[in-house]
């Protein structure tokens, strides 16, 4: 992860949380099915990568790049 100062690592795990939720409730799916789509998404790989500024994305917005990226396998 590309580390900068001004992004607390706590700030972007309660992100995490919250997509992963958000993610389960939309897809109707358990808290723990969830996070195993997230975590394996390049979503995820993109999002863990400060440079990419997905931090900045809302949730929901990353919950539908999520959901693309599975549509699209």
């Amino acid at each position: 992860m590309v580390k900068n100062p001004l992004i607390n690592e706590t700030l972007l795990q309660m992100k995490f949380a919250r997509v992963v939720s958000l993610l389960a409730k939309t897809l109707d799916i358990s808290q723990a099915k969830a996070l195993d789509i997230f975590y394996n998404s390049d979503t995820y790989k993109h999002l863990s990568n400060l440079e990419f500024h997905l931090h900045n994305r809302s949730d929901a917005y990353l919950v539908d790049e999520v959901i693309l990226e599975l549509q699209a396998k």
